[in-house]
């Protein structure tokens, strides 16, 4: 993975983004990863969604507190996409076009999840939403942290601090939970040119080996920028709804 850095700043930088259920340990191995890279001579940047720019951190609180519930998953998946806007414009394409690795805690395929499979919100729709809020920038390189949502919620009670709330997407039903793990499954057999399913039920250890090493091929065998995301949107939706 290594290159020179000088060379590496005229380029475009890459854009990973990580997904996955509740608990899978995203924001773990997101830190791992950047330490890794760095080591490696790559300038990195951690983001995350809803979030990532100030607009974005604005909405987060209203999405995750479930202040926006009632108002329906469609009005969830507009407010997603407005900051998702704020975050491309001015967090992620400015550092991508200084040649800057982006590790971004959930992006586009959580709202295809979340607001989409689950949320019965029409994936045409989310089409639409996506191709306005990322333009020209969509992920080189997405790894799928796939755990049993039994062991992942309860790995991410274990991790709050004491006295913490669990947010509203935590609280939702197990069934639910399971349908979004097949739904994150389904988006990764669909786009395997992008996607990577990576095995979170065991050690930190033995999953940042499994990231470090799809990083690795992964960076060897595409070049960033070149990755045109597919909108199959009717085949994520069919799968989803089973």
């Amino acid at each position: 993975m290594a290159r020179n850095k000088a060379a590496k700043k005229s380029e475009r930088g890459w854009f990973i983004t990580f997904e996955g259920g509740e608990g899978s340990g995203k924001s773990t191995q997101i830190r791992h990863l950047k330490k890794t890279l760095e080591k490696k001579g790559f300038d990195v940047l951690i983001t995350r969604e809803p979030g990532g720019s100030a607009g974005g951190e604005a909405v987060r609180h209203v999405l995750l507190t479930g202040a926006a519930e009632p108002f329906g998953s469609e009005m969830e998946a507009i407010l997603f996409s407005a900051a998702r806007s704020d975050h491309v414009e001015t967090i992620i394409k400015p550092a991508l076009e200084a040649g800057t690795v982006v590790l971004c805690d959930r992006f586009l395929d959580s709202t295809r999840v979340y607001q989409g499979v689950t949320g019965d919100v029409d994936m045409e729709f989310l089409k639409k939403l996506e191709e306005i809020a990322c333009e020209d920038c969509w992920p080189d390189l997405t790894l799928v942290l796939d755990i049993d949502p039994s062991e992942g919620l309860k790995r991410a009670k274990e991790r709050r601090a004491e006295g913490e709330a669990a947010d509203r997407f935590e609280r939702e039903p197990i069934k639910l939970q399971r349908r979004r793990r097949k739904a994150f499954l389904d988006i990764a057999k669909q786009e395997p040119e992008r996607c990577v399913v990576i095995d979170a039920s065991g050690t930190e250890k033995s999953v940042r080996t499994a990231i470090n090493s799809a990083v690795k091929k992964h960076m060897r065998s595409a070049s960033p920028g070149h990755m045109n995301l597919r909108h199959d949107s009717q085949a994520v939706a069919k799968a989803g709804a089973s």
